[in-house]
């Protein structure tokens, strides 16, 4: 088994990743090699070493670096990959009903099944693992993570409220499985692709009803609007009441196109600029990944 480490990590992290890394050897899993990874060389290094266990110790940024990794080495089936929490967010984590506790984690990885598990795709290659969001979705991470170090997770409520005041939307077309769903008549506030259930530290849920094994995207598309009717989209958004308001269109897709202007783009919280166009096809059933024996995915 190894278990993959951001060497960026700070001493709380590693006091955190140590104690579950102490549950995992107690407990009598097969051997346990910790490796720590700061960039793509260093990671492919780490998965060079053969193990058909992987842990990931971190949050929804480095499930993204190693779902990446594999899916680049032609190895996204070949594995089994676990979660050890210890990001900022841990937002892939909610949604797998996952301890949030890097300890009780380990104990849930033990006791928990390997199931196969769906990824988003775009044109360009890259993976997916949790959500894609474009727009005031991606604005906020994007500011949030100007924040992280001096305010955790609190820093995506602030980064919300920081990009939602000036919010003026996007025009951009939005096509699910070949149909318009919006087009650049109105401007949108936010597209998101969902493949778990929550977003900004388990502050918004993007879609209710995502699953990681449901083999669709959740597309939620919210138009622009004023600054109240934003605030109040906030508030449903965090309580994932969302879906129901007239100016948000909620439906499954299997591929989903954006084109438009230049807009910000956020998958698993890494930020890309300037995107005009972009294509996601979901991939079913593409990972192997343990949940926990009890759980939404159980």
């Amino acid at each position: 088994m190894l278990v993959i480490n951001n060497s960026r990590a700070g001493s709380n992290e590693d006091r955190q990743l140590r104690a579950a890394v102490g549950e995992l050897t107690v407990a009598g899993a097969a051997a346990v090699e910790v490796v720590s990874c700061g960039d793509s060389a260093e990671l492919d290094a780490a998965l060079d070493r053969g193990h058909d266990t992987l842990v990931v110790a971190g949050g929804d940024g480095s499930l993204h670096a190693v779902a990446n990794a594999l899916h680049r080495r032609g190895e996204l089936g070949g594995r089994v990959v676990g979660l050890l929490p210890l990001g900022t967010g841990n937002d892939f984590a909610r949604s797998l009903g996952l301890p949030l506790d890097p300890e009780a984690a380990a104990r849930a990885f033990l006791s928990g099944t390997a199931r196969p598990l769906d990824l988003l795709v775009d044109d360009t290659g890259e993976v997916t693992v949790n959500a894609v969001h474009l727009g005031i979705g991606a604005d906020s991470t994007r500011e949030a993570a100007r924040w992280k170090k001096t305010l955790g997770p609190a820093s995506f409520p602030v980064g919300g409220l920081i990009a939602g005041w000036a919010a003026q939307g996007y025009r951009m077309l939005v096509e699910a499985d070949g149909e318009k769903v919006i087009t650049p008549r109105h401007k949108t506030l936010m597209a998101g692709l969902a493949n778990g259930r929550f977003i900004g530290g388990g502050a918004g849920t993007l879609d209710p009803g995502a699953r990681p094994d449901s083999g669709v995207i959740g597309l939620v598309v919210s138009r622009s609007r004023g600054f109240w009717r934003r605030a109040a989209h906030a508030v449903r958004l965090h309580r994932g009441t969302h879906p129901m308001e007239l100016d948000v269109h909620h439906r499954p897709a299997h591929t989903v196109t954006v084109v438009g202007e230049p807009v910000t783009m956020s998958s698993d919280g890494e930020i890309t600029e300037g995107v005009t166009r972009r294509t996601w096809r979901v991939l079913p059933g593409a990972w192997r990944f343990v949940v926990p024996r009890e759980g939404p995915l159980a």
